[in-house]
C-alpha cells in the first residue's frame, strides 16, 4: 500500500519522457548506479543544497529574517528532493537499508520540528502576556515570564544536540551517486536546524537576572549576544525589573518593542511549518520507496 503525502505536488519537467512502471511488477531490484543520464532535477538540487551551505556560512548579525531565508531555503531543497525520490531512476538506485536509515533521520527531524512548533506557540503566548504585564507595570508577572523564557530556551537547546546526532552513520562504497545529494541533504537540515534553535535559545537565555550580572563577565556575554537574534539583542529586559520606576512612555515604548519581538516569532514560526510539512512529505516519499 502506497502512502501519500496530505501535501503533494506534482511534477514537471521539460522534455520529461515518460517513466511509467508497467503494471504486474512482482519483483522490485535496486541497482548501484543511475540507469540514464543525470536528470535535471539533480543539478537544481545541487544548486539549491549549495545555497543553503552559502547561507550558513553568513551568520554574523543574524536577524529573525535571516532565520527565515535558511528554512525557506531548506524547504525548497526538499521539495526538491521529494520531487527525485518520485523518478523510477531514484527507486531504484537506493537500497532497503539506506532508506531504513533515512527514515529514522527524517522521523527524527519530524519529531524535534513539531516539538519547535509548540515551544514558538508558547514563546508568543509569553509574549502577548509579558506586554499585558508592562501596561499593568506588574514587576512579579513580568518576572514570571522572563523566567518562563529562559525554560524555553533550555528546552530549545535540547533541540539542537538531537538534531546534531542525526545522521551520524557510514554510507557504503559501492552505493548510488544519488545517495551523496541525500546525504548532503541530511547535512544542510541538521546546520539550518541547529543555527534556528540555537540561536533562539541563545537570545532567550539572556533574558534572566543572572544573564544581566556583572557576574556574567564581559567577554562570555560578547559571545552571547553575537549568537543572538539581532532584534532580540536589542531589547534590554534588564529594564523590565523596575518597570514602577518608569514614565509612562518608557513603558510604551518596551511595550511596542514586545510586540515587534511578537511578529518576529510569528514570522519564524509560519516558516518552521513550511519547513515542518516539508519534511514530512519527504520522510512518506521515503516510505513509499520501502514499500513498492
Amino acid at each position: 500500500m502506497v502512502l501519500v503525502a496530505g501535501y503533494r505536488r506534482s511534477l514537471s519537467f521539460p522534455n520529461h519522457p515518460n517513466y511509467s512502471v508497467k503494471p504486474g511488477k512482482t519483483l522490485h531490484v535496486r541497482s548501484t548506479s543511475l540507469p540514464c543520464r543525470t536528470h535535471p532535477i539533480i543539478s537544481q538540487l545541487k544548486d539549491e543544497i549549495n545555497e543553503v551551505k552559502s547561507w550558513c556560512s553568513k551568520s554574523d548579525n543574524p536577524t529573525s529574517i535571516w532565520l527565515c531565508n535558511g528554512l525557506n531555503r531548506l524547504k525548497i531543497v526538499h521539495e526538491s528532493l521529494d520531487d527525485l525520490l518520485q523518478l523510477p531512476q531514484t527507486q531504484e538506485s537506493v537500497s532497503d537499508q539506506l532508506i531504513e536509515k533515512l527514515l529514522e533521520d527524517f522521523l527524527r527531524f519530524v519529531d524535534v520540528y513539531g516539538i519547535f512548533q509548540m515551544l514558538v506557540l508558547t514563546l508568543k503566548e509569553e509574549f502577548m502576556a509579558a506586554q499585558v504585564a508592562v501596561r499593568r507595570r506588574d514587576e512579579s508577572k513580568m518576572s514570571i515570564h522572563l523566567k518562563n523564557l529562559n525554560k524555553m530556551a533550555k528546552d530549545m537547546s535540547k533541540l539542537v544536540s538531537t538534531v546534531q546526532s542525526i545522521g551520524k552513520y557510514s554510507i557504503p562504497d559501492n552505493e548510488a551517486e544519488i545517495t551523496d545529494i541525500i546525504r548532503d541533504v541530511i547535512q544542510v537540515t541538521v546546520s539550518v536546524s541547529m543555527e534556528l534553535f540555537r540561536r533562539i535559545s541563545t537570545s532567550f537565555s539572556l533574558q534572566k537576572p543572572s544573564c544581566m550580572g556583572l557576574s556574567f563577565g564581559k567577554k562570555a556575554k560578547k559571545v552571547k549576544m553575537d549568537e543572538a537574534i539581532e532584534e532580540f539583542e536589542q531589547l534590554n529586559l534588564e529594564k523590565l525589573w523596575s518597570l514602577k520606576k518608569k514614565g509612562d512612555e518608557e513603558a510604551k515604548m518596551v511595550s511596542k518593542k514586545l510586540h515587534q519581538l511578537e511578529d518576529c516569532i510569528v514570522q519564524i514560526e509560519g516558516c518552521g511549518e513550511t519547513t515542518f510539512r516539508s519534511l514530512k512529505n519527504t520522510r512518506v516519499s521515503f516510505l513509499n520507496l520501502l514499500t513498492q
